[in-house]
């Protein structure tokens, strides 16, 4: 008979991997939109911190060397969940799920150098930031209750900043977007399965796609060289719609012996479905393209997969040590010159010490192998190449959890 590998010996191992498991990806994915938190037993509260630091330099098509443009970035994520009873449950989380952060400087095509221009040493440059918050009532089902069925609504709050500076852009150079903080609301569905005796658990959680109309200011110097008659102006304000993708996460682990903890995670976003397509932005574009479609200031050309690996073990009653292995697939290449990376494939470690029957600290590093990417403009001119670059993760997490 197989034995029975009781939760609270694993109770360990389970969170260390968490910490470092999901946290830079394709398109603007940054925090995985995990949700392991409130598929924890008892009540449970987690503060988690990641810090980002990546490594992408290349060349432009006129073999000026391009220094690193990615820019560190830190974000928390937080999450609390508790049982009403023994059916229902009920958690609220806190992540910052999308982003950007990317800063040309020097001597290249991405970067103002007209004496005469006024933005003359400035680089392109975008900021994107995403917060959102999650609350989630979860119904345990069957005799055992080893099924359990779980949804709620999302609210979601997004800003951004765009410059593009520099020949790269061609009649662009000059272009600046600065979109306004704007709050909508989505929501979250999903269903799980546990047994208990062998730590086993699986999930499956679907998040809807998130429709924002925010506030935008852009400015477009090419215009003051435009017939009159076009009516178009160097300055617009409106608004603009941005759709944060769905998605759909994958969860799994399973006791391999009362000890030892092995966990998967998979993750699918449509990519290929996003675009930022400001106004004023694609007024001039349908001038060059001819039709009356125009081009997107941001898209992607393919869905993008992310699968990881881990085990965990317990080396002491109150310590344990995990490792992981990842690989995302990107989102196309060429891709966007704003965030010319085409995937990565990641290994982890991490530890967690439980201090008290209660409380836990964990820790962990991830190094991460970028794969080369060309980048484009949204005409789909190559502008730029990037090889051989890399980065790596550092995340902490103090959590309590009573059963």
């Amino acid at each position: 008979m197989r034995a029975n590998f009781h939760l609270k010996t694993l109770t360990v191992a389970v969170a260390t991997l968490s910490v470092i498991s999901v946290a830079n990806a394709a398109g603007l994915d940054r925090s995985g939109q995990d949700i392991t938190a409130f598929l924890q037993d008892g009540t449970y509260a987690e503060a988690v911190y990641t810090y980002i630091d990546a490594d992408v330099t290349g060349k432009d098509t006129s073999g000026n060397k391009i220094d690193d443009i990615a820019e560190s970035y830190d974000f928390f994520r937080y999450g609390v969940k508790t049982d009403v009873n023994d059916t229902f449950s009920v958690g609220i989380l806190y992540d910052e799920p999308f982003g950007a952060a990317a800063d040309y400087s020097g001597n290249n095509n991405f970067v103002d150098q007209n004496p005469l221009s006024p933005r003359n040493g400035e680089g392109t440059n975008v900021e994107v930031r995403t917060e959102s918050i999650t609350g989630i009532i979860g119904a345990k089902l069957g005799e055992s209750k080893n099924f359990q069925v779980y949804g709620g609504p999302v609210a979601q709050r997004v800003k951004a900043d765009v410059k593009l500076r520099g020949t790269a852009y061609s009649a662009a150079n000059g272009y600046s977007i600065h979109v306004s903080p704007d709050q909508d609301y989505g929501w979250i569905a999903g269903m799980a399965y546990s047994k208990p005796e062998i730590a086993l658990k699986a999930a499956l959680t679907y998040r809807s796609e998130i429709e924002h109309n925010a506030p935008a200011s852009e400015l477009y110097p090419f215009v003051a060289n435009l017939p009159p008659a076009l009516g178009l102006l160097t300055n617009r304000s409106d608004t603009i719609e941005i759709k944060t993708p769905e998605s759909v996460n994958f969860d799994f682990q399973t006791g391999i012996n009362p000890t030892t903890l092995a966990t998967a995670k998979v993750r699918w976003v449509p990519w290929s479905d996003f675009a930022i397509v400001p106004s004023l932005y694609n007024d001039v574009s349908k001038l060059s393209t001819g039709d009356n479609t125009g081009l997107p200031l941001v898209d992607y050309d393919d869905d993008q997969w992310q699968v990881e690996l881990g085990l965990a073990k317990r080396v002491a009653p109150a310590l344990a040590i995990s490792g992981t292995v990842g690989w995302d697939s990107g989102a196309g290449n060429p891709i966007t010159s704003l965030g010319p990376i085409e995937g990565y494939y990641s290994a982890g470690l991490g530890a967690k010490y439980n201090f008290t029957e209660n409380w836990a600290v964990s820790a962990g590093g991830k190094y991460l192998w970028f794969g080369d990417a060309k980048g484009q403009i949204p005409n789909k001119t190559i502008v730029s190449d990037f090889e051989s670059n890399d980065g790596f993760i550092l995340g902490a997490k103090l959590s309590y959890q009573a059963k």
